[in-house]
């Protein structure tokens, strides 16, 4: 996945978004405990990530909710346009269902990352953040599994 200019942070920034040190920062960097990629020679760590320290650990169901993610990502990633296409076509289904409210408000939201493309797609489908974690309480990729890959990351869910 290819990661703008502007999904990057300095270590600096890094540091004020988590309200520590830039030697915090750097020091979680080597002990592996904070994803960065190297630009140029300067360290440079995605939003995403950082963002992700701040969010606190996901209950058991979120949890499961990002495994069953996983598997939607992997078709997404082997068949985009069928994956979208079935996307689209729940989220129009589930926007008729839910006029108002706050479904119908992270349904809109699914409608803004569909419509941002496949990459921003399956960041949303694999991420950590609060944004990712309340929109797939509201997915739209239902039937994206087949009912027998949805038990089987289910039981590798459990056994896990």
């Amino acid at each position: 996945m290819t990661v703008s200019g502007d999904d990057l942070l300095t270590t600096s920034e890094a540091a004020a978004v988590l309200r520590m040190s830039r030697r915090q920062v750097v020091d979680r960097c080597v002990r592996g405990q904070l994803p960065y990629v190297w630009v140029g020679r300067r360290r440079r760590l995605r939003r995403a990530d950082v963002e992700a320290v701040l969010q606190p650990s996901l209950t058991r169901d979120q949890y499961k909710a990002l495994w069953l993610h996983h598997a939607v990502a992997g078709r997404l990633v082997a068949d985009p346009d069928l994956v979208l296409h079935k996307a689209a076509s729940n989220l129009e289904r589930l926007r008729a269902i839910h006029p108002d409210g706050m479904t119908r408000h992270w349904l809109d939201r699914w409608a803004e990352v569909l419509a941002a493309g496949t990459d921003f797609v399956l960041e949303t489908l694999t991420s950590r953040s609060a944004f990712a974690v309340e929109l797939r309480q509201n997915s739209p990729f239902a039937g994206v599994l087949t009912e027998a890959e949805r038990q089987s990351v289910l039981r590798s869910f459990a056994d896990r």
